[in-house]
């Protein structure tokens, strides 16, 4: 089994340059915020633009049911009017022959605003009287006598409504006559006009009103937001508390219940970084005091002896400091919830490279350091720095509280659907009752003479939580020592486990 140990933790360089960056959640990119969009101003485009875009289809409509409206009674005039013609037409001698009455006459007589035009035609096409430019009907194969049938066409350039029918005349070997009336549809016209005026122009005066009755109740219907938005303007700058989902519409609770959950998360953020301060700021008083007492004494020292003594207790104190310092950044880093996120991770690798950095530490210690790994490659889905950083601190922890001459061990293995990193001493052990107290921050366990500064095993627990990983802690005795020894294992998911 291979021995390493490792180098003193306050020699080991500070953080670089990707640790500030895990630190501060990651590098910083440029980002470009959309425009701003008004919800009113949404809703209001989804419900208007459809309506602009079926009003004209609307006008479109009206007007060809307009059209139909308007021929309705006016075609059941033309078809009077066909009906006292058709009888004007009468057998005589075998042949069709036309005889109009004064009554027939005054029937088809033009009036004042509308042309009347006629035509009769005998059972061979032969005229029998009326206007000869009225168009012919369109061939619609054959005749049936007695069918009203209607037809729109020109006359002299006018539009003009045909009605036509044939008439059997009971002669032999012959066809029907065929008689015609058609009008001019000026008529028509002006009432399909005023029918649609009668429908477009309200339109144009209910639109605006339904358009303003909209806004107006959208804007009633977003006041509530309008209402939570000045109710939060209103909070003062360190007032976190939840809001209030009750006092929010349903539609938006969900929204109200993730705002609450950002609070909830930012609220702790905040309450970790006071803490930091609270502790960097406690726990750097002491030692910053320390080495202004010892360059005073270093300034009055007369003889050489004297001031050297004065420079090495200075420069261990400014190693204590830096390593405290170095110790609360990266608990810091590990509490951060915007750390960088985490891949696929060769534990077994972390831990070997990691071990061996510490051999040269071990060996001044006459501490016995070994690594036992597995076979193979314990994958894991974890942040390299600080899984490299968690095992860091256990051993430097193993180190501090093993007596000279003692046992360490790093092993890491794969125990069913869990990587299993131990860490293992010949050390005192740490009492049941103290064994969940010593992941407090700045804890240390009564009756030992080690100089750490009590954040080891709080970054430890700050890591491993980050992982989903379970740390615990036991006894571990040894054939080496008669102490009870401690056994620290960190349980990692594997990634088909998670």
């Amino acid at each position: 089994m291979p021995r390493i140990s490792p180098a003193e933790t306050a020699s080991r360089e500070p953080l670089n340059q990707e640790a500030l960056d895990a630190l501060r959640g990651g590098p910083r990119g440029p980002s470009f915020a959309p425009p701003q969009r008004s919800l009113l101003g949404e809703i209001l485009d989804w419900m208007l633009a459809p309506l602009f875009l079926l009003w004209p289809m609307s006008v479109a409509i009206t007007y060809v049911v307009a059209q139909n409206i308007a021929n309705v009674p006016y075609d059941r005039a033309l078809a009077n009017n066909l009906n006292v013609l058709s009888h004007q037409v009468h057998a005589v001698d075998g042949r069709a022959a036309l005889r109009m009455t004064d009554a027939a006459r005054d029937v088809l007589r033009v009036d004042e605003t509308e042309s009347v035009f006629w035509l009769a035609l005998g059972s061979r096409g032969e005229y029998l009287g009326g206007d000869r430019a009225l168009p012919l009907p369109p061939n619609v194969g054959q005749p049936r006598p007695g069918e009203i049938l209607y037809a729109d066409d020109t006359l002299r350039g006018f539009g003009v409504r045909l009605a036509y029918t044939w008439i059997d005349l009971g002669l032999p070997d012959t066809q029907p006559a065929l008689v015609m009336v058609a009008e001019t549809v000026e008529k028509r016209a002006q009432l399909a006009n005023d029918i649609i005026k009668g429908v477009i122009i309200p339109q144009f005066v209910v639109l605006p009103i339904a358009v303003l009755l909209v806004w107006f109740g959208l804007s009633r219907g977003v006041a509530p937001l309008n209402a939570l938005q000045q109710r939060l303007r209103a909070r003062r700058p360190d007032d976190l508390s939840p809001i209030d989902e009750q006092a929010a519409p349903s539609e938006i609770a969900p929204l109200v219940g993730a705002m609450n959950d950002l609070l909830d998360r930012l609220s702790a953020n905040i309450e970790t970084q006071r803490r930091f301060v609270a502790d960097a700021a406690h726990q750097l008083k002491t030692p910053l005091a320390g080495l202004r007492t010892q360059a005073e004494l270093a300034l009055r020292d007369a003889s050489p002896e004297e001031m050297q003594s004065s420079l090495r207790q200075l420069v261990t104190g400014s190693e204590r400091a830096t390593r405290l310092v170095n110790q609360l950044l990266l608990l810091a880093r590990a509490e951060n919830p915007d750390s960088p996120g985490q891949a696929l991770t060769d534990l077994n690798a972390i831990a070997y490279e990691q071990t061996m950095q510490w051999v040269p530490q071990a060996l001044a210690l006459s501490t016995d350091l070994g690594f036992e790994g597995a076979d193979r490659p314990v994958g894991i889905s974890g942040n390299a720095i600080l899984l490299a950083e968690l095992l860091n601190n256990l051993i430097d922890n193993a180190l501090r509280y093993t007596p000279r001459g003692g046992h360490i061990t790093v092993r890491v293995s794969a125990r069913g659907d869990h990587a299993v990193l131990d860490v293992e001493d010949s050390g005192p052990g740490i009492a049941p009752e103290e064994r969940e107290r010593v992941f407090d921050r700045f804890y240390r366990v009564l009756g030992t003479a080690s100089d750490g500064s009590g954040l080891g095993l709080a970054i430890v627990r700050e890591i491993a939580q980050k992982h989903q990983a379970e740390v615990v802690i036991d006894d571990h005795p040894t054939p080496y020592s008669d102490l009870p020894g401690t056994r620290i294992q960190v349980r990692f998911p594997l990634p088909g486990a998670l």
